[in-house]
């Protein structure tokens, strides 16, 4: 009884997104939820206001694999795998102008890998102007700035805003995200300043994802930062478009950096290089690799973005370094991933497109170890709210011990999803 309800849940939820797909919904300074919301990375800086009372905003997605993949290892027992589809996952998202450059963004994951039950995933408050101190004040600084303050994903690097976030994976070309996935949600506060596609950013949170008022002497702050340049969509969409950024995380005072183990809705690819007694929920992160770093990391990333006419190019180079609180030498991990996306047809509703991604780096047992993957997709806008999608994906493990899973491992196969987000 409790499927059926959750089912017809979800259906009625994406029946729902149908009916509101024809509103003109869009809130000031916000990144829109569909096919529009592509190639945009921070939410847009725009002075012009729209603001006529409170304005709330429902959205969402619904997002549905298929999957047909293998695994391999040198012998030690694997899951048997068939080709089924996976959990379906939803996200409700509620968004809300609360005053004139004040806007309040609030997203729950209804259905996740992880968990069974809906929970809160991030809450936070953007402010692009004062006017709620007194009108015009200090309008000319707030003309470039943006504040955003609470539990929110934090902006380190550009490729968590092309990955998927549960359900919402319509920004994301291929099904799977990156091998070592950059993405945590703490508390803390991101201050923007925009000048003439200059972007730069600087942070502060309290390194936390599951928040305690609890005493700890490993209480402390993680900071990050962003600087970059984007010369901004031109009109004609055969013009060039580019950006390049260089992003900063690091802690040393936290009890455990999360960096890279943060995404509690989980990894697309169900149970590849699990044992026979592993759960999809219970082993939610199979295909990725955390390099376990415990308090102390430092990571740096660097994104270029080109796009010309349909051809486009996203990469990511980044270099992480830390230790647990046992270790005495620090360990580092780089990651190397190139995307090529050709986009075609009427408003770009098709495309192909493959990925290169590898990471190589020391365990903290002194092996280097090094993962390649290999994506092929291509993907159908249907509408500018629903996306189809089919990739080939194709994972090796290399310098592993000979008793772990993952020695000499391998998966591969295909993924269909479909995905709808409003």
């Amino acid at each position: 009884m409790k499927n059926s309800l959750k089912y017809f849940g979800l259906i009625a939820f994406v029946l729902f997104g149908f009916q509101m797909q024809a509103q003109e919904r869009d809130l000031d300074n916000f990144r829109p939820l569909d096919q529009r919301g592509l190639h945009i990375f921070e939410a847009p800086k725009d002075t012009v206001s729209t603001f006529d009372g409170l304005q709330v905003r429902v959205g969402g997605a619904s997002t549905i694999q298929f999957q047909a993949l293998d695994h391999e290892n040198s012998g030690v027992a694997l899951i048997k795998l068939g080709s089924n589809f996976n959990l379906p996952t939803a996200n409700l998202d509620l968004d809300v102008q609360l005053y004139d450059g004040v806007r309040m963004h609030l997203r729950t994951y209804l259905s996740s890998r992880h968990h069974p039950e809906p929970y809160v995933k991030d809450g936070y408050i953007q402010i692009d102007k004062l006017d709620f101190v007194s009108p015009g004040f200090m309008e000319d600084f707030m003309n470039k700035t943006t504040v955003k303050i609470g539990h929110m994903e934090n902006n380190y690097g550009d490729a968590h805003f092309r990955r998927t976030d549960n359900a919402q994976a319509i920004y994301n070309p291929f099904v799977g995200n990156l091998i070592m996935d950059a993405f945590t949600t703490e508390v803390g506060a991101e201050v923007y300043y925009r000048d003439n596609g200059f972007i730069g950013m600087v942070g502060a949170t309290n390194g936390k994802l599951n928040q305690s008022p609890e005493y700890s002497e490993a209480n402390g702050v993680s900071w990050l930062a962003k600087l970059g340049y984007d010369n901004q969509p031109f009109a004609d969409a055969d013009d060039l478009r580019w950006r390049l950024t260089g992003s900063v995380y690091h802690t040393n005072q936290v009890a455990n950096s999360y960096l890279y183990s943060a995404d509690r809705a989980g990894s697309r690819y169900y149970l590849v290089m699990e044992n026979p007694e592993a759960s999809a929920a219970g082993n939610f992160r199979s295909g990725r690799y955390n390099p376990n770093f415990g308090n102390e990391v430092t990571a740096f990333m660097v994104n270029p973005f080109v796009k010309y006419g349909g051809l486009e190019f996203f990469g990511t180079l980044e270099h992480s370094s830390g230790k647990r609180s046992t270790e005495t030498d620090t360990r580092s991990f780089t990651q190397l991933a190139g995307e090529l996306i050709y986009r075609f047809g009427p408003n770009e509703n098709f495309y192909i497109g493959g990925r290169y991604n590898t990471v190589e780096g020391e365990e903290a047992n002194g092996n280097d170890i090094d993962i390649d993957r290999t994506q092929l997709s291509a993907g159908w806008f249907m509408t500018k709210n629903i996306l189809a999608k089919v990739e080939y994906v194709n994972q090796n493990y290399n310098g592993f011990n000979p008793e772990t899973i993952f020695h000499e491992g391998q998966f591969n196969g295909l993924m269909l999803e479909a995905a709808i987000s409003f």
